[in-house]
């Protein structure tokens, strides 16, 4: 199996890291732009636009790149080693996936053209207070008189809720099941934003008789919702990638840097033996993470939630690993705010649990136990 990139696939990680990477490359510009509202910088949103970034997974007749998963995956790594605050994780791939699988003609052409283009934002609103990761709306409900439907209930949280220029809701359908609606005129509904953890921004949507339109065709669109999930969750691996690469470039050249007792940490034996395990755990992620990417280009249903649910899991495990590790090594200075790699163990964090952490993937493999085929010996 080649994990290597090609000519155009290696052309686009270099352009991509070439802008993130001037437009973040003094940590404090990045802690400024999270720190106003809406938490990313729009200019950078647009070049990434005119790169043709924010139209990659889209068919070229909707405004799109029409790439595939393999380069999806390259452009997440490369705004995780910056930790860049753009949401192109939630907006581009979960809430244009959603748009691109579910819209009718219209809607792609009308709602992808301008999320490839820079001039609409768009906001998955799925996760609701006491729910967790599923496929599913719980309490959200949409209701029809006469042809039109509205919305009822509440969201949160909703990433980039309070920006987004339309939603993409899930909402529980008359007949019990679950329907995706496009809401865009969002002037009666109200939205609560703030900061998250990370740096990011969130809001609570309340929807109260909110006009909405059907995501194409109507009807129970809780598989379809169940697959973008799953090309999400591995393109957060691939974001996670980056930026553990990054927490162990800056675990290791500080210890190569900082002093004590008149020489260099990296002359301590016992924390390079940890330096060392936190680069296996990071090998092992990027192994599974580029795998189910492979996976995602190659397979779909239960193929492609297998490995999401797989890598999920190892990146899950060795990002808290990585994570705390890196602010341990870096010592009293790890702890403070203004000191980056504190950043990158949040966002990790972040990415953990906004589509299901460790612990969820964990149970959902192991209710699949009995299925497995078992596994012929080796000649």
């Amino acid at each position: 199996m080649d994990f290597t990139y090609d000519e155009e696939q290696q052309a686009l990680r270099e352009a991509v890291r070439g802008l993130v990477g001037k437009a973040y490359s003094d940590f404090e510009n990045r802690r400024r732009t999270a720190a106003e509202d809406p938490g990313f910088s729009e200019k950078v949103w647009t070049q990434l636009a005119e790169m043709g970034v924010l139209g990659l997974p889209f068919d070229e007749q909707y405004g799109g790149v029409g790439a595939g998963a393999i380069e999806v995956g390259i452009v997440a790594q490369e705004l995780g080693r910056v930790v860049a605050p753009e949401p192109f994780l939630t907006s581009v791939v979960l809430a244009g996936g959603l748009v691109a699988a579910a819209g009718s003609e219209e809607q792609k052409t009308e709602l992808l053209g301008a999320l490839s283009s820079g001039e609409s934002l768009l906001a998955f609103a799925h996760a609701e207070p006491g729910s967790r990761w599923q496929p599913t709306a719980a309490s959200v409900r949409a209701s029809e008189s006469g042809g039109s439907w509205t919305l009822d209930g509440v969201k949160e949280p909703v990433v980039q809720g309070a920006r987004a220029d339309v939603l993409v809701v899930s909402a529980v359908l008359p007949d019990g099941g679950t329907g995706l609606f496009v809401v865009d005129d969002l002037s009666g509904v109200a939205r609560e934003g703030y900061a998250t953890h990370e740096g990011g921004r969130a809001a609570r949507v309340t929807f109260d008789g909110t006009a909405a339109t059907p995501l194409g065709a109507g009807g129970d669109a809780a598989g379809i919702i169940g697959r973008v999930l799953d090309i999400a969750r591995i393109t957060a691996c691939n974001e996670a990638i980056g930026l553990m690469e990054v927490a162990l470039e800056q675990t290791s050249a500080y210890l190569k840097s900082r002093k004590q007792f008149g020489v260099t940490l990296n002359t301590f034996q016992a924390l390079n033996f940890r330096a060392a395990d936190m680069y296996v755990s990071l090998e092992l992620a990027r192994s599974l993470a580029v795998w189910a990417t492979m996976v995602l280009d190659a397979e779909s249903g239960e193929e492609a939630a297998l490995a999401a649910s797989r890598a999920s899991l190892a990146v899950s495990r060795a990002g808290r690993h990585i994570g705390q590790e890196a602010i341990q090594l870096h010592g009293g200075i790890g702890m403070t705010a203004e000191y980056s790699i504190g950043t990158y163990t949040s966002r990790l964090t972040a990415l953990d649990h906004l589509l299901g952490d460790g612990d969820h993937h964990l149970r959902l493999l192991a209710a699949g136990v009995g299925g497995y085929d078992e596994v012929d010996p080796l000649p």
